[in-house]
């Protein structure tokens, strides 16, 4: 069995000139699309998140590195997902307010109407925007070159931010050592067979190792801080810059522009 676990936090680069999403601060990728995901919280139609959501696609295809995985989340789980939440929020909506437009499924006395379809789907599509707009910046950002932007930046204090960051590695470490127990039972032969039973009698097995190993990687973790005088003093130098570059302030600027443009041209908002 294989060992090799994905790390969320291991070190991202563009495989082409073009992917230049890699090559942003973590913040400018932040800033650039916070504001838009803010505002389409209160949006109401659907062309509106639509446009949102197909401008996110097009930037991650355009500027990150389209794995397979990405490819299935962007273009297999997310539609998925969308249309589960948009059949379902149809199913809740009070058909009283909507008994005005046309009928689409009939069951008896229940009727689905294209207005519950539209709202419900609606909701779906600008939840779809919304998770599109943060993985522009989620696929192409690591853990800690957004820690580092922060306190570099945004002057957190590092000892949040490297706390924190520590506290996150902790979860792809889980994962590699969950994969060598579950090896070295394999060898061993221990709790062999199939079915719930032996699943949950391999679990069981697998916590008291989990939590010693856990225990010997924070006592390492903490002896690592105490010998680099980790909080001793109000600023530490860093290894690695994460400088805000003038490119990261012209993503900013067309993010927020043509986020203006797309919600001046539809204009999602009724006014009295």
């Amino acid at each position: 069995m294989s060992t090799q676990t994905f790390d969320p936090y291991a070190a991202v680069t563009a495989s082409s000139p073009r992917q230049f999403l890699y090559a942003l601060n973590p913040l400018a990728k932040v800033v650039g699309v916070a504001p838009a995901m803010l505002v389409l919280i209160f949006v109401r139609d659907l062309a509106t998140p639509a446009a949102f959501l197909a401008l996110a696609l097009l930037v991650i295809v355009v500027g990150a590195r389209l794995t397979l995985r990405t490819a299935a989340l962007l273009f297999l789980a997310l539609p998925a997902g969308m249309a589960a939440i948009g059949l379902g929020f149809s199913l809740w909506v009070d058909a009283s307010r909507v008994d005005d437009t046309a009928g689409v499924l009939q069951l008896g006395p229940w009727t689905l109407y294209q207005g519950a379809l539209v709202i419900g789907f609606a909701t779906a599509v600008r939840l779809g925007a919304i998770i599109a707009l943060a993985l522009i910046g989620g696929l192409t950002t690591t853990g800690p070159d957004l820690v580092r932007a922060s306190v570099q930046q945004l002057r957190v204090p590092y000892r949040v931010g490297y706390t924190a960051l520590a506290a996150f590695r902790f979860v792809p470490r889980f994962g590699h050592e969950l994969a060598v127990i579950r090896a070295a039972h394999r060898v061993r032969g221990h709790h062999g067979g199939s079915g719930p039973f032996a699943r949950i009698a391999r679990g069981w097995g697998y916590i008291v190792p989990l939590l010693a190993g856990a225990i010997r990687h924070a006592e390492r973790v903490a002896l690592a801080m105490d010998s680099r005088a980790f909080g001793a003093h109000p600023t530490r130098t860093e290894r690695h810059l994460v400088p805000f570059r003038a490119r990261d302030t012209v993503f900013i600027v067309c993010c927020l522009a043509v986020s203006a443009a797309i919600f001046t041209v539809f204009f999602p908002w009724q006014l009295p």
